[in-house]
């Protein structure tokens, strides 16, 4: 096992706001509380937060409902314990591999406060009441020759439904054991899907369940605010945000600017008429029209932005563990913090994973290919390998022939400038020309020398798909399925190995 760890700013889709935040703090400090980089965030994060005993038992007591009894529960209620919060759609299969990275980085960052002397516990909060089925009804897998899957399960849910209680009436599991056939573990797997995703399961039902298989062991607690009781904890809240919601929205308007001024962008467009809420009736998530009063704030839904500050105004949160896209939502939920609660957990950037198998390990290695030529598709990918198989000396002459070629076609020019300037100009046109069949002719030497190793040419197609999947990052496509599939369960524990407190790179994995 080999890791490499490399800058977000080098990855394809990396945010100004994420990428500041992680490498240039200063700039983004007006709208973050804490330094991600500086030791002593995270414990003066967790000082601040306050909760009275009596509610820290009530929200265990609710929470035993869908966790069962657990060490972590029990370390919730006592007096100062903070939490290391993350949270994730209840995607389809466990949603994308960054799923688990998630949800290790709150377990390893949790331990790392306890162990510091502050008592820490992980919970991962389930994003039960987002209603974009569109968003979580699939998975992509891969197969053992490496060729992307797209999953789609079938749902019996109405249209503004939130999606933790929408029934899954087929899930892809014959497609799934298609997909993971040859694998060594593929069976273990799919047993453990079948157990999961059985039929009547509800997404959040099977994802939780999923994820609690997963990572047993690891002392996550699960947290639905589906559940009616959590409904009724967060009212009071809801109550005072919905009443301070022209306050809080022109709050939100002025921190959209100043973003803007500062070379940023808003995450959530938010401009006058804007709403912070959804309204959940009859089993739907509908926006509230303007003006309207809510009898009974247990049924307000927050949006995006107000949604975490629900979250932290319920638990004891120290840190929260969070995707660059998340990350840049803090930005503009401070001000919401501000206002609401008068503090604000730190911003933890979650572990990025992209795993290599041993094949495509050492093809980079072969052909020296650094992980940037993979983010530019197969075609390209497979353009720069070919390169590096042209003979060496047929590559030394094809670059001292275009040297020459370029020397002596730019003495002549500047003579015949001089003689007449328009025969000058017609010969930079042919320069061009010139150049251009040299480097085609370069380029088929190389397709020839690609097709003179066809096995290189298959592996660059496995490299590509493995790594850059749909023009998409591994970890925001692929499930961790078929990484469980082909390298064991054991994996989770290697992973969690390498998720390191502090640590702010994307890293690469050989395994």
């Amino acid at each position: 096992m080999r890791c490499t760890r490399i800058s977000y700013t080098e990855l394809p889709g990396t945010s100004a706001l994420f990428g500041d935040y992680l490498n240039h703090f200063e700039r983004t400090a007006p709208f973050y509380p804490h330094d991600p980089h500086d030791r002593e965030s995270l414990r003066r994060s967790a000082a601040s937060v306050r909760t009275a005993d009596d509610r820290r038992q009530h929200l265990a007591a609710i929470l035993r409902r869908t966790n069962g009894e657990t060490a972590a529960l029990a370390q919730l209620e006592l007096p100062d314990t903070v939490a290391v919060v993350t949270g994730q759609q209840v995607g389809l299969f466990s949603g994308p591999a960054y799923t688990i990275y998630k949800a290790l980085t709150a377990v390893r960052l949790a331990r790392h406060l306890t162990e510091s002397g502050v008592r820490a516990v992980p919970v991962f909060w389930l994003a039960t009441e987002d209603h974009d089925l569109a968003e979580i009804d699939h998975a992509w897998t891969f197969d053992s020759r490496q060729q992307p899957l797209k999953l789609s399960a079938q749902a019996a849910g109405q249209p503004n439904q939130p999606v933790g209680g929408i029934e899954i009436t087929a899930s892809p599991i014959d497609e799934l054991a298609e997909s993971l056939r040859g694998f060594l573990y593929g069976d273990e797997v799919l047993g453990l899907v079948e157990e999961c995703y059985q039929p009547g399961r509800t997404f959040g039902q099977a994802f939780r369940e999923l994820l609690q298989r997963l990572l047993a062991g690891y002392g996550l607690i699960f947290f639905d605010p589906l559940d009616p009781a959590i409904r009724a904890l967060a009212a009071p809240f809801l109550a005072d945000a919905y009443r301070r919601r022209e306050e809080l929205l022109a709050r939100l308007i002025e921190r959209g600017k100043q973003l803007q001024l500062a070379g940023y962008h808003s995450q959530v467009l938010v401009e006058p008429g804007s709403s912070l809420f959804f309204q959940l009736e009859n089993g739907r998530r509908v926006r509230i029209p303007a003006g309207a009063e809510i009898a009974d704030p247990a049924t307000l839904s927050p949006n995006a932005l107000l949604r975490p500050v629900m979250q932290d105004s319920l638990l004891p949160t120290a840190a929260y563990v969070g995707g660059p896209a998340e990350i840049a939502y803090f930005a503009q939920s401070q001000v919401l913090y501000q206002e609401l609660l008068g503090r604000m957990p730190l911003a933890v950037p979650r572990a990025g994973f992209t795993l290599l198998d041993e094949r495509a390990r050492n093809l980079m290695a072969r052909f020296a290919i650094p992980i940037h030529d993979c983010f530019h598709g197969e075609t390209r990918l497979k353009e720069r390998i070919s390169a590096r198989l042209i003979p060496e000396t047929l590559e030394i002459t094809f670059e001292d022939v275009t040297s020459e070629v370029r020397n002596s076609i730019d003495r002549l020019y500047r003579e015949l400038h001089a003689f007449d300037p328009t025969l000058g100009a017609s010969l930079t046109r042919s320069r061009s020309r010139i150049l251009y069949q040299l480097d085609k002719n370069r380029r088929k030497a190389a397709r020839e020398a690609l097709r003179r190793d066809q096995r290189v040419d298959a592996s660059a197609s496995h490299l590509s798909q493995l790594v850059f999947p749909e023009k998409h990052l591994q970890e925001r496509l692929y499930t961790i399925l078929p990484f469980l599939a082909r390298h064991g369960f054991d994996l989770i524990d290697t992973l969690y190995e390498n998720v390191q407190p502090g640590c702010l790179d994307h890293t690469l994995l050989a395994i």
